[in-house]
């Protein structure tokens, strides 16, 4: 006789298969077709430039529209960097020799140095002394740290001016980094919060063993938090790259000009009254490649240690 008794396996059904929620695809699509949109209107205008570089003056206005240059030249980055011969006859109608960009370029870097490296040691220091030492009033100092970040820039031109010209730091790589020089606001924030991190153990263990404070501070939180240090140094640099106002108050002078004052010299001459677009985008785009490059390469960790902090 036969048994009917069915085995646990025989009662198995195969397993449905899996639906893909298709609403999700449609809002993750739609979210990078969103992205993407962003991406070109934030690009847009960069490779704008980039094509005006590359193009002929002559061509700029022939009524011709085209997404690329339609004859591309380096014509326009050799002049404006002083790599063609004063001779040559397609300098007639250009801005040619009027502003020095290679100096103006080592003078950026220049700026931007003298003003990060202090400002970052000062502020690191400053930061450290909030996180762990306790002093009378350190609460209300570091309350007007803060409070110092909602004054407008602008209210310190005029007494940084006046301080730096009886200084006789006018046209002076001093005087156009000494405002930067000293810890700011957000510096010192951005550390305090990366170093109250650090676990009180590592620094208990070599106040144990005879270290003092500043051994600690280098030897222990510096090497720990190097990578805040480093994207702090990045923020600060590009914020002095970029700076323009107080450079052109206090560094009008060719020897001490720095790139985007001298681009602002460049947009200010006119060869037979009309603008040089060509060059004025050529040297815009110098300036902006030293910047383009450090972001490419440590932009992901600035995102990172700023969402890390918390700070907005």
């Amino acid at each position: 006789m036969a048994s009917n008794t069915e085995t646990p396996s025989s009662r198995l059904t195969p397993f449905a298969p899996i639906r893909v929620n298709s609403r999700f695809n449609v809002s993750l699509w739609s979210g990078w077709l969103v992205l993407a949109v962003f991406a070109v209107i934030s690009l847009g205008p960069m490779w704008i430039a980039i094509k005006t570089a590359l193009s002929d003056s002559s061509t700029l206005f022939s009524g011709a529209s085209s997404l690329l240059p339609q004859h591309p030249t380096l014509f326009n980055f050799e002049r404006v960097m002083g790599l063609i011969s004063r001779t040559d006859p397609r300098l007639e109608q250009t801005s040619f020799g009027k502003v020095d960009f290679y100096r103006a370029l080592l003078n950026s870097f220049a700026f931007t140095l003298l003003a990060v490296v202090p400002q970052i040691s000062f502020s690191a220091m400053a930061a450290y002394a909030f996180a762990r030492l306790r002093f009378f009033g350190h609460r209300l100092i570091f309350f007007l740290f803060l409070a110092a970040t909602m004054v407008p820039g602008v209210v310190l031109f005029i007494p940084n001016f006046i301080l730096i010209k009886d200084l006789g730091w006018l046209n002076t790589y001093q005087g156009m980094a000494a405002p930067y020089a000293l810890m700011t606001p957000f510096a010192v924030f951005f550390l305090r919060q990366m170093f109250l991190s650090t676990p009180k153990e590592l620094e208990e263990s070599a106040r144990i063993d005879g270290a003092s404070y500043f051994a600690i501070f280098f030897r222990i939180v510096v090497p720990v938090h190097r990578s805040a240090l480093a994207t702090l140094t990045i923020l600060a640099g590009l914020n002095a790259w970029n700076e323009f106002f107080w450079p052109f108050l206090v560094g009008r002078d060719e020897s001490v000009r720095v790139m985007a004052v001298a681009i602002n010299a460049f947009r200010a001459q006119q060869a037979g009254g009309v603008p040089d677009w060509s060059g004025l985008m050529a040297c815009t785009v110098l300036g902006i490649v030293p910047v383009a490059i450090l972001l490419v390469f440590f932009g992901r960790k600035v995102v990172e240690s700023l969402q890390y902090t918390g700070y907005r």
